[in-house]
């Protein structure tokens, strides 16, 4: 069976800043969704998909594998096709972000876990299997990915700017967001169905920033959450551009800063959840 590619068109989108609309919310049916963001990915996400496939199918768990495609112009929106029916497409369009891609992805989303991770899949899957007990077993709704403790390994080679960048941002978060998560852009991050929609239906920023604000709600919505260290195994060349997007992340975190002290507590969801099927959906309705 050929995979599932759903194309949201302009006037469909889940994610417009601002904008109060249903957002129809279907029963969890599966235990676990991956999301992938991606933008112009044919190269790197074939191997992804597959690596993915390798474990989850090896784990036993019932999955599903969505690619929410942030409006690419190569043929990533079909590297899904004919993988089965645990894969599938979400195609966005126009280009919107890394955070909006994801955030239409949570908000769509059936497992009763929700995970998301690079397209690169730049870290060892046993980080996401750890993560998912630790939900599953009710000792948290939110699981961050971290590199920077107890047990977390570096197994790939770092530019030194890129190195030097991220020290200087978990700094900036450190002061700004939270003191507890500070590896905010760790790619991998995971949620019970009730914390995504909690969470997502109330985030904004669609640039690579969207992480610190998932931290900042996890905190103003006082749910629990965990850090789990992973060990990065790779880092090839990523979307982010240190000379285009720094300033606007920066930007971006002081934005939420004057919210968060100065705004409600915590922000109202920018979207309405048009249908209630069973109580965790009805929690963050």
């Amino acid at each position: 069976m050929s995979a599932a590619c759903t194309m949201l068109e302009p006037d469909e989108t889940l994610d417009e800043p601002g904008n109060r609309f249903p957002v129809s919310v279907a029963a969890a049916d599966h235990d676990l969704t991956v999301i992938l963001p991606a933008y112009n990915e044919e190269k790197r996400l074939p191997w992804t998909l597959e690596q993915l496939a390798l474990f989850l199918d090896d784990w036993g768990i019932d999955y599903r594998v969505l690619v929410s495609d942030d409006g690419s112009t190569d043929r990533t929106a079909g590297l899904t096709n004919g993988l089965g029916a645990r894969f599938s497409t979400l195609r966005l369009a126009p280009q919107g972000g890394k955070g909006r891609a994801v955030r239409a992805a949570m908000l769509r989303g059936t497992g009763r876990v929700l995970a998301f991770t690079d397209a690169d899949l730049p870290f060892q899957l046993n980080a996401l299997r750890r993560g998912y007990d630790w939900i599953t077993s009710g000792g948290c709704e939110v699981v961050f990915g971290a590199r920077d403790v107890y047990g977390a390994e570096n197994r790939a080679t770092r530019r030194w700017t890129r190195r030097l960048a991220t020290c200087a941002f978990r700094e900036v978060v450190k002061c700004f967001v939270s003191r507890q998560v500070t590896d905010t852009q760790c790619g991998l991050k995971l949620f019970s169905r009730a914390a995504a929609l909690d969470i997502f239906s109330r985030t904004t920023i669609d640039g690579f920033a969207f992480d610190a604000e998932v931290v900042m709600l996890t905190h103003r919505l006082h749910l629990p959450f965990r850090r789990v260290p992973v060990t990065l195994v790779n880092e090839l060349a990523s979307t982010l551009s240190l000379r285009r997007n720094a300033l606007p992340m920066l930007m971006d975190v002081m934005r939420l800063w004057v919210r968060d002290r100065f705004g409600s507590a915590p922000p109202e969801p920018q979207f309405v959840i048009a249908r209630a099927d069973d109580e965790t959906i009805r929690r963050a309705a």
